[in-house]
């Protein structure tokens, strides 16, 4: 038999192609592995990315639009008969500011809308975008409503009854109040007339009786009202600010007295007002010194030696009472939306004093008359009342193109809101955030709160003409004083996110005197 020479070379051959392959699975099972590793950890590391750009964007002192677009941002701005022009000074100033005008069609970034949006644009204020701004806040109407104003109970509003739910109590309280005089107003404010309660119509629906303010104080012996323009910048926690600078003041046309209550422009303001620059004692400050409204009336009190610094701290008690007041409404009503940060509001509260130089809060208005058509003069006033408002939320920062390419942390990072470095720095802050002087340090201070206290921080340093009101005003030697262990006098009634908002501004206040009013 013939046998074949059996070559060894050959099986060392199949072992050493056999052993090839093997390393080669290896390798490729741990590239495999590697890569999804490294997948992994890109996607984590992207979601972290997301997530810090999130609370950047929300704190932007730029309405940016999409972060990969930051030029050409668009307004919309949404109103009946915009070509009378009554929204004109709306259109310049955001012009000025760097936008241009689109509809709902566009990538708008703010929607400037003169009547209240949440009816008749409800679908689209429930999918807004976080780039978005809206100028009105959902449930504001709780403010603006004149019938839930008045009947707020509050001893700087004219007793109010509404109809025909309070009749029987007005009537009693009538009785025992013989020469009190009433207007019967409702929501659109026309009609207004003073009468006796038995002259009053106690059927008709959707109406409110209100008492009459009749012993007015007077200028050259006109009555007048005072308005303030308010901006709401945040609900939970409350952050509201006045246009400190300037205020809009409107005469009756006719002199008060001899009173006669057939005559409506000796006590009712309207759209004809008389304006100041035409009052006698008002005319040479304004006109000829060139001085603006607010410094004018003031000089003029002074010169009576009347009060007008207690005057206008009684009227901004009055919009902080307002606030306060409406705030659960306020939220439970935007708690029907995913974010509040897309709202800003600006509201005017007018007021009117009496002989005493009490104040009176008649109504606040939601899209007040920012038309000067009437009184050219007044443009410089509600071109200022808006841009301190923009510029306040952050909608006039593309005045600075050569900014825009700044990180967001150079605008405002976490080291820029941190408060209390005495009271961070003790064991008892290092190893608990219960205690309330620990809640504001570094490892306490969760992502949300960073936002929240990041827009507040931005808001002071670009309010210009606006005051904050709430959280109010600060004594700095207080606030120095001041034990944080213990609540700040008269926060104890506070939700927890406005007393942890106010102790950071005393925080800051501690540290920087700019931060006390």
């Amino acid at each position: 038999m013939h046998y074949s020479r059996f070559d060894t070379s050959e099986v060392t051959g199949m072992k050493r192609r056999y052993r090839g392959p093997s390393r080669f699975m290896y390798l490729c099972a741990f590239v495999l592995v590697l890569g999804v590793m490294l997948t992994f950890l890109n996607i984590y590391q992207l979601h972290k990315m997301r997530e810090e750009h999130s609370i950047h964007q929300a704190s932007s002192a730029l309405v940016e639009g999409k972060p990969e677009d930051r030029t050409g941002s668009i307004v919309w701005i949404h109103g009946k008969n915009l070509q009378t022009g009554y929204l004109q000074h709306v259109f310049n100033v955001f012009e000025q500011s760097g936008f241009t005008t689109g509809d709902q069609t566009d990538e708008w970034h703010v929607l400037w809308a003169h009547d209240y949006p949440f009816k008749e644009l409800s679908q689209l204020m429930s999918h807004l975008k976080p780039y978005q701004k809206v100028n009105h806040f959902p449930g504001s109407g709780f403010i603006t409503n004149k019938v839930s104003l008045v009947t707020s109970k509050m001893n700087f509003i004219p007793m109010a009854f509404k109809l025909p739910k309070d009749k029987d109590h007005f009537l009693s309280y009538s009785r025992s109040h013989p020469q009190m005089m009433w207007v019967q107003k409702n929501n659109n404010h026309r009609g207004i007339h003073i009468k006796s309660a038995a002259e009053l119509d106690m059927k008709k629906e959707g109406s409110f009786i209100q008492q009459y303010v009749d012993k007015p104080f007077l200028i050259d012996g006109h009555k007048f009202d005072i308005g303030i323009y308010t901006i709401l910048t945040s609900i939970n926690p409350l952050r509201v600010y006045i246009v400190e600078d300037d205020a809009l003041f409107r005469f009756c046309p006719e002199e008060y007295y001899p009173f006669d209550p057939n005559i409506l422009d000796k006590y009712v303001v309207h759209d004809d007002y008389l304006p100041l620059w035409k009052i006698r004692s008002l005319h040479a400050l304004y006109s000829e010194k060139g001085f603006n409204f607010k410094v004018t009336f003031n000089e003029y009190l002074k010169s009576k030696g009347l009060p007008y610094k207690k005057v206008w701290a009684d009227m901004i008690a009055a919009i902080q009472a307002v606030y306060l007041s409406k705030e659960h409404n306020l939220m439970e009503t935007a708690s029907k939306y995913p974010s509040t940060n897309n709202f800003f509001e600006m509201v005017r509260f007018d007021f009117v004093l009496d002989e005493k130089l009490n104040v009176y809060l008649m109504e606040a208005n939601m899209s007040p008359n920012l038309s000067s058509k009437h009184f050219p003069p007044n443009k410089r006033l509600y071109e200022h009342v808006i841009f301190t408002l923009l510029s306040l939320v952050g909608l006039t920062q593309h005045l600075s193109r050569e900014h825009l390419d700044f990180e967001e942390d150079m605008r405002v990072a976490a080291t820029d809101i941190r408060v209390y470095p005495d009271m961070c720095s003790t064991s008892t802050c290092t190893e608990s955030c219960v205690p309330a002087e620990c809640k504001l340090c570094r490892k306490c201070v969760t992502r949300a709160l960073e936002k929240v206290l990041k827009l507040a921080y931005l808001e002071h340093h670009r309010r210009g003409a606006a005051r904050r009101v709430f959280p109010p005003a600060i004594n700095e030697t207080q606030a120095k004083l001041w034990d944080p262990s213990t609540d700040w006098p008269g926060t104890e009634e506070l939700s927890d996110r406005n007393r942890l908002m106010y102790r950071w501004f005393i925080g800051k206040c501690r540290m920087d005197q700019t931060y006390c009013v």
